[in-house]
């Protein structure tokens, strides 16, 4: 069974113009909008902070002087800003951009519009516990979408017995939705446009059984919409998050 790896660097995706959410986002980046009092983004830094993660990196488009004041005053993790003002890169150009202050190892990715609350362990150090290079090239976080607040689709992924992740054959109900966290290596990156989606390295690591996924331990919330604000700040209140 693999040790894991150390994981001390993450990318946090926050360059979206966050159309789906307006008006709330008619006057800032769709990271700094609040979820009972706390910006989104901010859920995942303090998740960071907490799995140990020493730097992150945040990329930063549209109101993008406003996001870099936001995050640039914590104490931890140290933020790095990957500024894409000039164009917008997708999720893997984005992180393709960013690659140089992410180091040699494995990294986390998170999406800036996740929030997930943790059962005992933290699910970011059960995943840097649970990757493994030599069987695996990209483990994403994965919740139920039976228990997933703020999830308005059919799921993403059926989850093996083995850990492997696959996408749905037709008319199969996709039982899992991924949550927005990934463990992914730097070489994946390598020879890919200036601008593309991560869904292509996650198709390329699922054709070569290299998708894997891990279960969330908690419950996963999706924030969006303007409505799935308010189911967050609902679920928030009932748990101890």
């Amino acid at each position: 069974m693999s040790a894991g790896v150390e994981i001390t660097r993450a990318m946090v995706l926050a360059a979206g113009l966050g159309t789906r959410m307006r008006p709330l986002t008619d006057t800032r980046p769709k990271p700094l909008v609040e979820v009972s009092g706390k910006a989104l983004i901010d859920y995942n830094l303090d998740r960071l902070e907490q799995a140990g993660v020493a730097q992150a990196v945040v990329n930063a488009h549209y109101f993008a002087d406003m996001l870099a004041a936001h995050v640039i005053r914590r104490a931890g993790p140290a933020i790095v800003i990957s500024d894409e003002r000039e164009k917008i890169l997708n999720s893997g150009g984005g992180v393709g951009k960013a690659l140089p202050m992410l180091g040699d190892g494995p990294f986390f990715c998170l999406n800036a519009d996740t929030i997930w609350m943790d059962g005992p362990v933290s699910n970011l150090r059960r995943m840097a516990r649970a990757f493994d290079p030599a069987v695996m090239d990209i483990l994403l976080l994965v919740a139920p979408t039976t228990t997933t607040v703020g999830w308005d689709n059919r799921g993403d992924f059926a989850l093996e017995q083995d850990g492997r992740l696959r996408w749905p054959k037709p008319g199969e109900v996709a039982p899992f939705a991924y949550c927005g966290v990934a463990v992914l290596q730097p070489h994946l990156f390598a020879g890919r446009p200036e601008v593309f989606s991560l869904v292509d390295l996650f198709r390329a690591a699922a054709a070569a059984g290299r998708l894997h996924g891990l279960r969330l331990d908690g419950v996963f919330m999706h924030v969006g919409t303007p409505q799935a604000v308010r189911e967050a700040e609902e679920a928030i209140a009932g748990s101890k998050l």
